[in-house]
């Protein structure tokens, strides 16, 4: 599952952390991968800079195996493949490649990682519709959209959505929307309540019921390198991103049932 939106500050690292966190909890075996140069996934989740030595550019840019790149997390059944800034130039050192929106998916799909037993593999990716989120599109089965409920969210989402058809007619024609989910949610704010109202009119079922407060605990989790469920597991954001994971993983399996 790629978690994608080209606008920045929505939400999208700190929910691939977390969801992370959730789903694991619930005792699925988990995968981040972060294609983001920024590699603020792998901050997050206390991977220290020298501890990168091979990174998602290795995995995308250079071939590398999944062994080298795979590390373990401080949390039980969440591993990652880190990123630094080498993506920055990622985009420039695989536009002459061929098979360059399929480097992400051979990747990922090649037979050595079917021994991790991975129940999800989550893609962080990065805030701009580069060469970068299309490999994640490629790649993965579904597209996680968070949406930060302020003004404007819903202009630059149409763009993100003309990117998914694109890729669904050219490359991955199975590929669907997990669904948006709106972040930053205050229930006292009218603009609030108009954004949610604006996205549920247009996108109906594809919001998801779940949507992520304004927490301060959910802000200062990163500081300390833990997503917000381990840091305050009892804050109102802690309980938000549980629901989120109880709410995707149900929806997977309606999903697998319906496909069955």
């Amino acid at each position: 599952m790629a978690l994608a939106n080209q606008k920045g500050g929505v939400g999208k690292t700190t929910t691939a952390i977390n969801l992370a966190a959730g789903l694991a909890e619930m005792g699925l075996k988990v995968l981040l991968v972060d294609i983001d140069p920024q590699g603020n996934t792998s901050t997050g989740l206390g991977v220290r800079p020298r501890d990168r030595k091979r990174t998602s550019y290795d995995l995308i840019v250079d071939d590398a195996a999944l062994q080298d790149v795979v590390i373990d997390t401080a949390l039980p059944e969440v591993m990652i493949i880190p990123a630094n800034a080498d993506l920055s130039s990622a985009d420039l050192d695989i536009v002459s490649n061929e098979k360059r929106s399929y480097l992400l998916h051979d990747a990922l799909h090649q037979p050595a990682m079917d021994a991790y037993g991975f129940d999800y593999i989550l893609i962080d990716c990065p805030p701009a519709l580069s060469l970068l989120t299309v490999n994640a599109l490629v790649a993965c089965d579904s597209v996680l959209v968070p949406l930060q409920c302020e003004f404007f969210a819903l202009e630059g989402l149409s763009q993100l959505m003309l990117t998914i058809r694109d890729v669904r007619r050219s490359a991955n024609p199975a590929l669907r929307i997990e669904g948006v989910v709106l972040t930053m949610h205050d229930r006292r704010n009218k603009l609030t309540a108009q954004v949610e109202a604006d996205a549920r009119a247009n996108m109906g079922d594809l919001v998801l019921k779940t949507t992520i407060p304004r927490n301060v605990r959910i802000s200062e989790a990163p500081s300390h390198a833990l997503p917000v469920l381990h840091y305050d597991p009892s804050s109102r954001g802690a309980a938000a991103y549980r629901a989120l994971a109880k709410e995707i993983a149900d929806r997977r399996k309606t999903h697998s049932v319906s496909e069955a």
